[in-house]
């Protein structure tokens, strides 16, 4: 073989060699890129499945139910305060300044309109007293005085003018008697002339008591407070976009925190928002005497609205809403566990949540302890087993 021969020969060599290599070169980087690529998919998708099979859903106790549909602004929910309603409590004060000398009724005792609940020795009243007695007095000397100018010109002996001015000052004396006795009055001055009696106006039971014996009291001094439990309404306040579409005689479900359920009518609202609350008062009258009800408690009120627009939608537990992050979520049913689907809420009701957009009605959502789905989720996202 010459020498060009052989030298052909080699290259020939060296470019087979040449070819098994870069074709290894290639089966090798085939093969390890997918495998890389696959991992950093599956590191970088987040999870929102929890794959949970039967046995364990039941072990958790995770119940499914189907989202319901319904009205979504129908029920208005708000805190509302039970009321005596403002002419059947009364605010018993001193009408004088004076000592508490005696003290006939206790807290919780039942009461009558005009009864008198405590005396207060007054001096007050003893001048008061005697301003009228003088103003009585007054009005039987014009009396006689006119009387006797009567007969005196009748028999032509005194001049008109003396009659006249008679009965002017009969009248007189007669308007300070009764400024007197309006005073008297007004003060509650007792029979005795020295005291001044705390009075009721209303009927019903003794709420607060601050009368003590012996006690000194300045004028309009508050000694008790008495409310007839039968006749109460209740304060509710109402977010202002709520308020507006309540109206009067709208039926409301009053709710005690003993669970008890009381039926009531919208009497009126405010239409003013408070600047501190930032709420509207609405004013509520329950429909029978309310006995599990009191001056002073806290209710629930449920507002059945007939004003403006009801939108119909879907609707959930409350205590199906997760939320997952930034996320408002429902965990969704599926054949091998429950997938997580982020949903727009609407307004809240006796545990209820209005379900915007989201969700189909229909839909198996977890209820029921759905708060383990999330926990589950997020243990997963943070790569525990």
């Amino acid at each position: 073989m010459t020498d060009r021969n052989r030298l052909y020969a080699g290259a020939a060599i060296g470019l087979v060699a040449a070819a098994a290599l870069g074709f290894g070169a290639a089966r090798l980087t085939k093969s390890s890129t997918p495998v890389q690529t696959t991992e950093a998919e599956a590191t970088a998708k987040p999870s929102n499945v929890v794959t949970l099979p039967p046995q364990a859903i039941a072990a958790s106790r995770i119940a499914v139910a189907p989202a319901a549909s319904g009205e979504l602004d129908a029920a208005i929910l708000s805190s509302a305060t039970v009321e005596a309603t403002p002419d059947a409590e009364a605010v018993l004060t001193a009408r004088a300044p004076g000592t508490v000398m005696r003290i006939f009724v206790r807290l919780g005792d039942p009461v009558k309109a005009g009864q008198t609940l405590a005396l207060v020795e007054s001096r007050d009243a003893s001048q008061i007293a005697a301003d009228r007695a003088a103003a009585s007095a007054r009005v039987s000397l014009a009396s006689r005085q006119l009387a006797r100018e009567r007969t005196l010109f009748d028999q032509g002996v005194s001049p008109r003018a003396d009659f006249e001015t008679a009965q002017a000052n009969l009248t007189v004396a007669e308007a300070d008697a009764s400024r007197a006795t309006a005073a008297a009055g007004a003060a509650r001055v007792s029979a005795d002339g020295r005291s001044v009696a705390v009075v009721s106006p209303v009927s019903g039971r003794v709420t607060s008591a601050g009368a003590n014996l012996g006690r000194f009291v300045a004028a309009e001094t508050e000694l008790f407070r008495v409310a007839d439990p039968r006749r109460l309404q209740i304060t509710a306040s109402v977010p202002p976009s709520d308020a507006s579409r309540v109206r009067e005689g709208d039926r409301v479900e009053l709710t005690s925190n003993d669970g008890q359920t009381i039926e009531g009518r919208v009497r009126s609202a405010t239409g003013v928002v408070d600047p501190q609350s930032r709420t509207a008062t609405v004013v509520v009258t329950p429909i029978a005497v309310a006995v599990a009800l009191s001056p002073g408690q806290l209710v629930q009120a449920r507002i059945f609205s007939t004003g403006g627009a009801i939108r119909h939608g879907v609707i959930v537990p409350q205590v199906a809403v997760q939320t997952v992050g930034d996320q408002t979520v429902v965990f969704v049913r599926t054949r091998t566990g429950f997938k997580l689907q982020p949903v727009q809420l609407g307004s809240r009701s006796n545990g209820m949540v209005g379900i915007t957009g989201g969700l189909a009605a229909g839909t198996p959502i977890a209820t029921t302890n759905a708060f383990l789905l999330k926990a589950e989720l997020e243990k997963n996202a943070g790569g525990e087993e």
